[in-house]
C-alpha cells in the first residue's frame, strides 16, 4: 500500500505544473488551517455555522469555532450532513421501465424456488437500464448493510440494482422486504467472516466468478462491497469516460488532482468500486482474474488482480482522459478519484472533498480498526446508516455531555505523540465518568467527539501521512482510540457488570431521530456544593435546566434522578468532577473491568518495533505514566 502512495507521489511530480498546483493547494490548506483553528473550530450554542460554507456531508474531521476569551472548549455536535438517512419508508422506489423496489409480496404468497434466483442473463435484464446494472453482494451477517446501501440507491432514483446472496437466509429476507436479489450459489455461512480468513478469501473468489459470469451478458457492471454508500448519482460521472474498460477505486490518500478529473496513480488500483464494461480486453481480464484465484485459494483477490494489471502500465490513452493502459497493453484503465470516491482515510479522517470544495459520490469504510463493528459505527457517524427506528429510541433513555477541553490541549506546541495522548487523556477520563453514570441511571451514552493530534496507521508515521491533507487536530473517529467492536459486544454480566449501550456523537443531530425524543430532554448544569441554589434537588429552573451538586455519590445520582426516569434524555453541561463512585465496590470492580477493555492503541512510533502505545483508561491512576511502546515482549498487552 505504501508504495502505491509512492509510486502515485513520484507520477504527480512527473508532470510539474500539476505538481505545482497541487502543492500550492496544499500550502494554501495549511495555511487556511491556521485560521480554520483559531475562527472555525467553535460554532454558536446551536452548532449550526460551518466554516466557508463547506457542504455539511460528514461531521469526521470537521473542526469547530473556539471561543475567543474562554480558557476551555465545550465542544458541540456537528451539524447534520444533507445525506442523512430518514426514519425509513418502505415504499415504492420505481425506475421508469423497472421493476418495484421496497415493495413487499404478499404474505400469502409462498416463497418461490430457489431456481427462480438463478444467476442469468434474462434475470438480469429485467433490472438493467441503459444497458447498467449496480451490483453488490453478501451474506446475512450484512444485512443491514445491504439494506442502507440500497435504500441510498433507490433515493437517488436508481432502481437498475441487483443484491448476490450468498446464503438462502439472506436471499429470502431481501425477497420479503421487496429487494431485487439473485442466487449466488454460494452456500456461505450467515455469521460474519474475519478478514483473511478462508471464507474471506472466498467472498473474493466468488466477486470475481460474479464479474467473469454477467460480462458475457452484454451488460455494464457497477460492482461494490456492501460496506459502502452512494452519495450522488454514479452514473454521470462513469459516462464522461466510454472509452473505458475498467474505472476502479483506490486507497489513494494523497491528492493527485485537486478537481473531479480521474486520479494520476497507475499503480493505485483497489477495486472496492469498479465499473466494466463488457468490452473484449475487460472480458479476457475478468477471466485470468479468475482463473488465478481458482488455482490458489490462498491469493487474496486484491492481490490477484494487481498483480495481472501491473504487467503492464501505461502509456496514457490520450493527454486529456486520465486514462492508461494496462495487463496486456490494450485495457484501458481509469483511477477514480478519492477525493470523492471515498476512502475511509479521505472522507472520516481528511475529509478531503471538503477542503477541495467537492461532491463526494460514495464512501467506503476501509482505514479502520474495529472489524465490522467499526465500520458500521463510522457510517452511523457520518449518519449515512440505515437504523430502524428502535435504535433511536431505546428503552432507559440517553445520556449525553460536552466535554471541556483546555485550548493549550488542542493548540499549543507540536503535534507530537506526548501532545497527542495528553489531549486524548484529557478527554479519556470524562468519557470514563460518563460511562459510570451511564451505567448508573441504565441509560446509553451518546459518545462525544473525539480530537486528536495524530492519526493512527498500521505502521510507522510521523503523526499525519505525508502528503495527506489530514488537519491537525482532528475529530477523529472512535475507531482511533476505542474498541468499538468490544463495546458494543456482549460481556458477561457476572464478570463485567451490566452492559453500557452507546451511539455516535452525531447521534442527537441525526434527522431520523424521532420527535419524542428530541421534545424529552433535561438540561443539567454542574454546581459547588454548598452554594445558593446547588442543592440536592430534583426540581428544575423555569428554562427545565436541573441544578445538581459536583462530586456527588451513587445515591444521589440514583434519587435525583429517579424522578426523570420517562425524560428520554439528559445532558450534562460539563462532566467532570460529576462522581466520585459507585458506593458498591463490587460493582465499581466489575465497571472497571469492562471499561479497561474498550479502549485500543495508538499505531504507530517510527522506528520501533513494536511501534504502537496503548491507551489506558486508568492513566491518571499511575504516577508518571508516559506515552511509549512495549519495551519488553512481556509488557506488550493492554493494560487490564
Amino acid at each position: 500500500m505504501v508504495e502505491g502512495w509512492r509510486n502515485g507521489f513520484r507520477e504527480a511530480t512527473n508532470s510539474k505544473p500539476l505538481f505545482v498546483t497541487i502543492y500550492a493547494t496544499v500550502i494554501i490548506g495549511v495555511l487556511v488551517s491556521s485560521f480554520y483553528v483559531f475562527s472555525a473550530i467553535y460554532s454558536p450554542t446551536n452548532g449550526s455555522s460551518s466554516f466557508l460554507s463547506f457542504p455539511p456531508l460528514s461531521t469526521a474531521g470537521r473542526i469547530h469555532r473556539l471561543p475567543q476569551d474562554n480558557a476551555t472548549l465545550e465542544l458541540p455536535v456537528a451539524p447534520p450532513p444533507p445525506q442523512a438517512l430518514p426514519p425509513p419508508v418502505l415504499e415504492e422506489a420505481q425506475g421508469r421501465s423497472l421493476g418495484k423496489i421496497w415493495v413487499s409480496p404478499p404474505r400469502d404468497k409462498k416463497m418461490p424456488p430457489l431456481e427462480t434466483f438463478k444467476l442469468t442473463k434474462e434475470l438480469f435484464g429485467e433490472r438493467v437500464k441503459d444497458n447498467v446494472i449496480i451490483v453488490t453482494f453478501g451474506n446475512y451477517a450484512f444485512m443491514d448493510f445491504i439494506l442502507t446501501w440500497v435504500k441510498h440507491l433507490t433515493d437517488l432514483d436508481l432502481s437498475n440494482i441487483l443484491v448476490g446472496a450468498m446464503d438462502t437466509k439472506l436471499l429470502e429476507a431481501l425477497y420479503w422486504k421487496g429487494v431485487p436479489v439473485f442466487d449466488m450459489g454460494s452456500h456461505m455461512s450467515t455469521v460474519d467472516v474475519g478478514w483473511g480468513s478462508p471464507t474471506f478469501h472466498k467472498m473474493g473468489r466468488e466477486k470475481v466468478i460474479l464479474i467473469d459470469s454477467v460480462l458475457p451478458f452484454g451488460y455494464e457492471l457497477l460492482m461494490c462491497d456492501t460496506d459502502m454508500v452512494w452519495l450522488k448519482n454514479p452514473m454521470p460521472y462513469l459516462a464522461r469516460f466510454p472509452d473505458a474498460d475498467v474505472l476502479t477505486s483506490s486507497d489513494q490518500v494523497v491528492p493527485t488532482v485537486i478537481d473531479d478529473s480521474l486520479d494520476i496513480c497507475w499503480c493505485c488500483l483497489q477495486h472496492r468500486i469498479f465499473h466494466w464494461r463488457p468490452t473484449e480486453s475487460a472480458k479476457k481480464l475478468a477471466k485470468e482474474w479468475k482463473e488465478i484465484l481458482l488455482a490458489d485459494d490462498k491469493v487474496w483477490d486484491q492481490n490477484g488482480f494487481n498483480e495481472i494489471v501491473r504487467r503492464q502500465l501505461g502509456p496514457s490513452v490520450d493527454g486529456d482522459s486520465g486514462l492508461f493502459y494496462a495487463y496486456d497493453g490494450n485495457l484501458k484503465v481509469g483511477i477514480l478519484p478519492a477525493s470523492i470516491f471515498c476512502s475511509g482515510h479521505t472522507y472520516f479522517v481528511q475529509a478531503m472533498y471538503q477542503q477541495l470544495r467537492l461532491e463526494p459520490y460514495a464512501v467506503h469504510t476501509t482505514f479502520q480498526y474495529a472489524g465490522t463493528e467499526g465500520k458500521r459505527h463510522r457510517l452511523r457517524e457520518g449518519m449515512v446508516f440505515y437504523d430502524p427506528p428502535e435504535y433511536y429510541d431505546s428503552p432507559g433513555g440517553f445520556i449525553a455531555f460536552k466535554p471541556s477541553i483546555p485550548k493549550s490541549l488542542l493548540l499549543d506546541g507540536k503535534h507530537t505523540i506526548e501532545s497527542h495522548f495528553i489531549l486524548v487523556n484529557h478527554q479519556m477520563k470524562q468519557i470514563r465518568s460518563a460511562l459510570a453514570i451511564a451505567s448508573l441511571l441504565n441509560r446509553t451514552l451518546v459518545m462525544p467527539p473525539i480530537w486528536c493530534r495524530l492519526d493512527r496507521l498500521w505502521f510507522g508515521h510521523p503523526g499525519t501521512l505525508q502528503g495527506s491533507m489530514t488537519q491537525q487536530p482532528f475529530i477523529c473517529p472512535l475507531d482511533h482510540v476505542f474498541e468499538v467492536n468490544i463495546m458494543l459486544k456482549e460481556l458477561p454480566e457476572e464478570e463485567f457488570g451490566p452492559g453500557i449501550g452507546i451511539r455516535e456523537y452525531s447521534f442527537l443531530d441525526n434527522p431520523a431521530l424521532p420527535k419524542q425524543v428530541k421534545e424529552s430532554w433535561l438540561d443539567v448544569q454542574l454546581c459547588q456544593e454548598g452554594k445558593e441554589g446547588c442543592e440536592p434537588s430534583n426540581n428544575t429552573s423555569p428554562s427545565q435546566v436541573l441544578k445538581f451538586p459536583k462530586r456527588s455519590n451513587e445515591d444521589t445520582f440514583k434519587a435525583i434522578f429517579s424522578s426523570f426516569e420517562n425524560v428520554k434524555v439528559i445532558k450534562f453541561s460539563s462532566i467532570e468532577d460529576a462522581f466520585i463512585g459507585f458506593s458498591d465496590k463490587e460493582r465499581e470492580e466489575r465497571f472497571r473491568r469492562r471499561v479497561k477493555r474498550y479502549v485500543g492503541i495508538w499505531c504507530c512510533e517510527e522506528n520501533k518495533t513494536p511501534g504502537h502505545i496503548y491507551y489506558d483508561m486508568y492513566w491518571d491512576e499511575k504516577p508518571g505514566w508516559k506515552p511509549v511502546p512495549p519495551q519488553t515482549p512481556e509488557e506488550d498487552h493492554p493494560p487490564l
